[in-house]
């Protein structure tokens, strides 16, 4: 990319950075007038087209590497590794690689069922199994083995019956007078133990899962607002914890980051049993069910009918039918695949940012939309999005405009004749995908101290969502921002779910978070924020209103003893003097908000401006006018800024010396006779003693630092808010481990929060929560 961007001639780049949509058919073919002359360009096309440079192809000689020294490690019990290497391997060979008797692949999935049994992971086990037989169902070594895998599996899961039918055909398969006697052995642990146990109970099916049944969605409407554009409004009153809208993606893509992690189509984290795309070795994914909706060509010889074995029962061979057909599921009338354009053996969706891989998505489907519907719509404008091309930076405007080109001549390999090769309409797609995407997000699995989830052990981590997706909702994309939203979202697979997490009237605009809110910056940092990232200033009443959180959050505290009076320095004070002008200026308004800054107790912090009159000044305190030389209070914060540093070094090397954390409590002091106490510098600083001294193990301090610090955040978020929720769990850990009968209810507490941002799925997303409910229920 950087090779192309200073190629481009200072004139064009100019023309480029000053365009506008109504220029840019001009820009892109001149671009693409200058690439076609420039050998890097082509160069760059076959390195991302070619099949015989990508590194994204099958690869037999990798996948017999990765076997033999999965062999190796197995053998010598390093069971973890093994498990590596046949994944490997399994990611890198051909699914129909094969001589006349073992098929590669369906050896690899035995070899792995087998590491899997061997670490105790049984049903990762029995999937190995079953995709080895679909892969490979008429080789019978390969089949003996997966069912006889199969069998010990079952029994240690304690269902024998399945034990025995898995046994018994293993027995009929093999062909070695030794693996018979191993197989009689296992079936007659089974058959005894079947004996002892009686007739099992109603069998589960394992693919499928207990799925809470969703309460009714609320009625929107989609109307054009005065500031803002087009917002989501309800026809009718929202209760709390409603759910207002599910939505699945037009289009989504994984992040590079999370690409060995996680399932490429449904974003959870991957399990031991991961398998990859059959084509290419790019993808992973969590399950057979996902690798097919994400667009994997269809190999399996799972279609072949059992009828013809002979020496089994009829009942055996409908079981054998019913194992080997469970993972081959079909697709949804209508499904357009996101991966398969992509599965040619290219480099490009390996190498091209998450972004313009997603582009490539949403017009593949498109195109596949039109093709089955016989029409020819407008590319772009079938999605109906915003953008924010005018207000890009010059660098945005250029790299979007060599992005499309790029991406326009990668997709012509499969779709020759239905792609514009000018680039302008991908050129309005990648900047409606920045302002209008989403990032799935997943709850960060939580660090603790010693093995997870066992007593004795405490939460030493704060909560925080990861991004792990990238995702466009088109209904999702009309909700506008506030940094004091009414609605939540979260993603349950890659499915948008949408909750109003207070009561809204009839009428009102449900308004989401993109990602500051009051609480977490300060005002002028969230505007900033909204306006490099979405091209536009926040006029929430988060922003144009005056509230405690903002007031408070970088403050400085009062030199008078006992006065809680806020000090602000010159940067908020700026801002929060626009916000007392636009209330001054609307006195109906400012006396509706001067009610409701008296209920939200703010006189205690800046009671001055309930005055009109009342001239915002920095440095001098909003209660009594106290005077504080903030120049000579950096200085002095400045002196505890390594003692802080060192802490959060020891706390993330989970050792934290006597000496460091003396000093830390020492500086602590000194920081709350400088900043206010609700400053969350303040908050952020009892969070980071609280995890020390649980490492130390001093928990008592732990709990006395936790509580200081939720104390602060609810000053700055309110004492419902998901941040709370999420301390509340870190505070709760600590209260279990010393047996502090507080614990249920913290835990109570924290199930009502989460219950108005996740409704039921709350432990589902919180699986940490689950554990530490189930280590109280214990205790």
């Amino acid at each position: 990319m950087e090779t192309l961007k200073s190629a481009v001639p200072d004139a064009l780049k100019q023309e480029i950075s000053n365009s506008t949509p109504s220029q840019l058919p001009s820009t892109c073919s001149s671009l693409l007038h200058f690439f076609h002359k420039l050998p890097q360009f082509h160069q760059m096309i076959k390195d991302l087209t070619d099949p015989s440079v990508a590194l994204c192809c099958k690869d037999r000689n990798a996948a017999l590497e990765n076997k033999l020294k999965g062999n190796e490690c197995f053998s010598n019990g390093e069971y973890s590794n093994a498990l590596l290497f046949y994944s490997k391997a399994l990611r890198f060979a051909p699914v129909d690689m094969g001589d006349m008797e073992i098929n590669l692949v369906a050896l690899l999935y035995v070899n792995r069922a087998s590491t899997l049994q061997k670490m105790g992971l049984l049903l990762e086990c029995l999937r190995d199994c079953s995709r080895a037989l679909r892969v490979s169902p008429r080789y019978a070594k390969v089949n003996a083995a997966g069912w006889f895998r199969r069998g010990k599996a079952n029994i240690s899961l304690g269902k024998f019956e399945d034990a025995i039918r898995d046994l018994n055909i293993s027995l009929m398969l093999e062909i070695s007078s030794s693996g018979k006697r191993q197989i009689e052995a296992e079936l007659k642990i089974a058959l005894d133990k079947f004996k002892r146990i009686g007739i099992p109970g109603k069998k589960t099916n394992q693919n499928q899962s207990e799925v809470p049944d969703e309460p009714d969605q609320v009625k929107l409407q989609c109307l054009l607002t005065t500031t803002k554009g087009r917002g989501m409004f309800c026809v009718d009153d929202v209760s709390e914890a409603s759910l207002v809208h599910k939505e699945d993606p037009y289009a989504a893509v994984i992040l590079k980051k999370c690409r060995e992690t996680h399932c490429h189509f449904c974003f959870n984290e991957l399990p031991a049993d991961a398998i990859s795309c059959v084509s290419c070795s790019i993808p992973l994914y969590c399950s057979d069910w996902c690798q097919k909706q994400a667009g994997a060509p269809k190999f399996d010889r799972s279609s072949n009918s059992f009828s013809d074995l002979e020496g089994l029962a009829d009942d055996l061979k409908n079981y054998m039918s019913d194992v080997v057909l469970a993972g081959a599921s079909t697709l949804d009338t209508g499904h357009i695949a996101e991966h398969r354009h992509e599965c040619q053996g290219f480099h490009w969706p390996l190498i091209l940012p998450s972004e313009v891989v997603l582009a490539g998505r949403i017009l593949v489907k498109v195109i596949e939309q039109n093709r089955h519907a016989s029409a020819d719509s407008n590319l772009v404008g079938f999605l109906d999005l915003s953008h924010n091309y005018v207000k890009l930076p010059p660098e945005s405007k250029l790299e979007m405009h060599i992005y499309s080109i790029i991406l326009l001549h990668c997709l012509q390999h499969v779709y020759r004749t239905e792609l514009p090769i000018s680039g302008i309409m991908l050129v309005i797609l990648l900047s409606q995908i920045q302002v209008n995407s989403m990032a799935v997000v997943r709850m960060q699995a939580p660090k603790v101290k010693g093995p997870i989830y066992e007593p004795g052990n405490a939460l030493t981590s704060n909560l925080e969502q990861v991004k792990v997706g990238q995702a466009v909702y088109v209904a999702g994309s009309f909700f506008n921002h506030s940094c004091q939203p009414n609605i939540h979202t979260y993603f349950l697979s890659r499915t948008l779910h949408i909750q109003a997490t207070e009561y809204v009237l009839a009428g009102s605009e449900l308004e989401l978070s993109y990602g500051p809110q009051v609480g977490q910056w300060d005002c002028k940092d969230r505007q900033r924020l909204l306006e490099d990232r979405y091209s536009f200033t926040c006029q929430c009443t988060g922003c144009s209103e005056l509230n405690v959180s903002d007031l408070v959050i970088n403050a400085y505290r009062c030199t008078k003893l006992n006065c809680l009076g806020v000090i602000l320095d010159r940067t908020v004070t700026t801002c929060e003097k626009q916000k007392l002008k636009l209330l001054i200026d609307a006195p109906t308004v400012y006396s509706k908000q001067v009610e409701k800054l008296k209920d939200d107790n703010i006189a205690e912090v800046a009671c001055h401006v309930f005055e009109s009159d009342y001239k915002l000044e920095p440095q001098h305190c909003l209660v009594c006018d106290s005077y504080r030389d903030l120049e000579s209070s950096c200085a002095a914060i400045s002196q505890t800024e390594n003692c802080c540093k060192r802490l959060q070094d020891a706390i993330a090397s989970n050792e934290v010396p006597t000496n460091i954390l003396r000093d830390a409590v020492k500086y602590t002091d000194l920081l709350r006779t400088i900043f206010h106490p609700y400053n969350k510098i303040i908050a952020e600083v009892e969070d980071n003693l609280a995890q020390a001294f649980c490492l130390v193990g001093e928990l008592q301090a732990a709990i006395d630092h936790c509580k200081a610090s939720i104390q602060i955040l609810e000053k700055l978020y309110g004492a419902n808010h998901i941040a709370i929720g999420n301390e509340l769990i870190k505070l709760v850990s600590l209260q279990i481990l010393v047996g502090d009968t507080a614990a249920s209810g913290s835990i109570s507490r924290i199930t009502a929060i989460l219950s108005r941002y996740y409704g039921s799925h709350a432990d589902e997303i919180y699986p940490y929560l689950r554990h530490l409910k189930g280590r109280q229920d214990a205790d």
